[in-house]
């Protein structure tokens, strides 16, 4: 067990991720004098990058660069907001369904709190909404993108767990869209309690089918990339290249927003994050191949048929051990790191690893937000100068709706598995 000792050690310190994983590889292969595996850490290490789902990192990377560099998320807000501006306490809705619907831009769930919270808190707070509040839905919505196909949570998870990323993200899409509605309700709940401001004759847009038409073109790249991996007709990979490009053309020719000089430091940029990401996932592949041999896995199996025989208490106690690890880490580094460790022990108890895959990724964001350690809390703090005590206040019943949410999807497996079986994808 000094392999996990070390990784707990090192990450508490503060080192990288990329760090603790690689040290705690290296103590293994020292303490149980197996020196003849030192020549198999360089082929697990490259091994693990020869993924061909792998390749979908870097073109949904690549969709969310093209497209905020064209101005197209604001094409997104502009369009939710001609469509929803128009209800009492409009741009809250606006702030969800544009999180919702901009779900392909950023594979990070802190990247979307934190590039919405600049644009959206501001835009409240001038029509008259609480900060708290502001800050709660900004939250809330970031929290969408990663369940929510494309999803880079899920990519990772797909490549870590050898499941199809496909399937993955067909089983993201109704607990996305509840969720998204869930979220709704809390917003008109708290209006109808609470009071929002009301909307003035210029608040209320005038929809104007140039307007819409005008819009419309950046909610091609989303609908395109679920309905094409739905329909069977492409792989993540393939729908990531076809995204990628009509990024590029919308913003270059359609808006005439991107230059050709943008694209080598476009490029540079999503180089930079995809070398994160994937050198993250080979030094987990090390990582999990350390603890194989020294029978973690196994032991955790074990341990958990001598506790309980029941799918519901693991998922449960997977459930608090991922939400307190999100408290400290982002959900691709706690996926990276938990998923070769605990699915074998979910496997064993007959969990479908799909529906896995969609309740753990689910327990990594609400950990992110989690008061008092929380991350996402802080990102939306640093930028907007409100206290920790407000901003769990108004979180409250956004964090109750998730909590509320998880514990039924980890009820009901069908809410994740029943649009991937009803698509022939299981």
């Amino acid at each position: 067990m000094a392999t996990i000792l070390v990784f707990f050690i090192t990450l508490f310190l503060g080192l990288p991720i990329f760090t603790t994983l690689l040290i705690g590889s290296l103590v293994f292969l020292e303490q149980s004098d197996l020196n003849m595996l030192m020549g198999s850490l360089p082929l697990q290490f490259y091994g693990s990058l020869e993924k061909s789902g792998l390749l979908a990192i870097p073109l949904f990377m690549m969709v969310g660069e093209l497209m905020n560099r064209g101005g197209l998320t604001d094409r997104l807000i502009s369009l939710a907001f001609l469509f929803v501006g128009r209800f009492k306490g409009g741009l809250a809705y606006v702030n969800l369904l544009t999180n919702a619907i901009a779900s392909s831009i950023l594979g990070s769930a802190l990247a979307q709190i934190a590039v919405m919270s600049r644009v959206m808190i501001p835009a409240m707070e001038k029509k008259g909404f609480d900060r708290g509040f502001s800050s709660a839905v900004t939250i809330a919505g970031g929290l969408l993108g990663p369940i929510i196909p494309p999803s880079m949570v899920m990519i990772i998870y797909g490549v870590i767990a050898y499941q199809p990323v496909g399937t993955l993200f067909m089983a993201g899409v109704l607990p996305g869209l509840l969720l998204t509605l869930a979220f709704g309700i809390v917003i008109f709940l708290t209006g109808w309690i609470s009071g929002f401001p009301e909307n003035t004759e210029k608040d209320v847009p005038k929809v104007r089918i140039t307007e819409v038409l005008s819009n419309l073109a950046p909610l091609s790249i989303p609908i395109l990339i679920v309905t094409g991996i739905g329909a069977g007709v492409m792989t993540p990979t393939e729908a990531g290249a076809i995204g990628a490009l009509l990024s590029l053309l919308i913003g270059k020719f359609v808006y005439k927003t991107i230059k050709w000089k943008e694209l080598p430091d476009a490029l540079f940029q999503v180089s930079l994050n995809s070398a994160l990401i994937t050198g993250l996932i080979a030094a987990a592949t090390m990582f999990g191949w350390a603890l194989s041999f020294e029978g973690v896995p196994d032991r955790i199996v074990e341990a958990m048929s001598s506790w309980t025989n029941s799918p519901l208490v693991f998922l449960l106690l997977v459930n608090l051990l991922i939400i307190f690890l999100g408290m400290f880490l982002e959900s691709m580094s706690i996926l990276i790191v938990m998923v070769p460790i605990v699915l074998p022990a979910a496997l064993a108890m007959g969990i479908d690893p799909i529906h896995f895959g969609v309740v753990i990724s689910l327990a990594t964001l609400v950990g992110l937000v989690t008061p008092p350690l929380g991350p996402g809390l802080f990102v939306v703090m640093a930028g907007t100068n409100i206290s920790m005590s407000r901003l769990f206040m108004a979180m409250m019943p956004f964090l109750l709706a998730m909590f509320l949410f998880m514990a039924l999807i980890n009820i009901v497996p069908m809410l994740s598995l029943w649009l991937p079986g009803y698509l022939g994808l299981l």
